[in-house]
């Protein structure tokens, strides 16, 4: 299927998702990454949910990261540029919704690409080979394209599936893993 119709059926999909259904499914995707990812003082990038959009909710890894020492990167829209910057989560008061929903730092210490470990990253659905389709604005394979060659990426799904995507391009980035409610999965990148 092309990425523009595997948008539609896993926006609808989520949206199809109780409330209850969407937490549990987000508490346990945080115990996955929890239990197979070391990030105790790593620098990671992790994105806060459009919660309109029904997608996980990264406040669980938010606040499990802090617990333990994980020094978590926001991303910010540049949306002259096309690209994110990353500012250090110092408390919700420097956060503000942006015009697409997404909950975005407004002020902090900027953190730099190379000094990124990880970079947890949004995604409606993706491909046995981790590729994935996001939005369809490109931000994420942009900014994945600046980070160091051993920074890991991390994809987190609310579904278990896998598809096949007829129109990957030169400009999709693929995932080293990704993370459901259920299994992770790694790819040889």
């Amino acid at each position: 299927m092309t990425k523009q119709e595997l948008r539609t059926i896993y926006k609808t999909k989520r949206l199809e998702l109780s409330s209850n259904a969407l937490e549990e499914r987000s508490q346990l995707i945080c115990e996955f990454v929890f239990k197979n990812f070391q990030l105790e003082g790593k620098q990671i990038s992790l994105f806060l949910p459009i919660e309109r959009q029904k997608e996980i909710n990264t406040y669980k890894i938010l606040e499990k990261g802090i617990a333990i020492g994980t020094n978590i990167a926001l991303p910010k829209m540049d949306e002259d540029e096309r690209n994110l910057k990353h500012f250090q989560f110092e408390n919700h008061t420097q956060l503000k919704t942006n015009n697409w929903g997404i909950p975005e730092p407004q002020f902090g210490k900027l953190i730099k690409n190379k000094d990124l470990d990880y970079v947890f990253v949004p995604l409606l659905t993706l491909d046995s080979k981790g590729h994935r389709v996001g939005y369809g604005k490109g931000f994420y394979d942009r900014f994945l394209k600046k980070c160091r060659p051993d920074c890991i990426f991390i994809g987190l799904h609310l579904f278990n599936d896998v598809n096949e995507i007829s129109d990957l391009d030169l400009h999709d980035i693929p995932l080293h893993f990704c993370v459901t409610p259920e299994k992770i999965m790694r790819f040889g990148r």
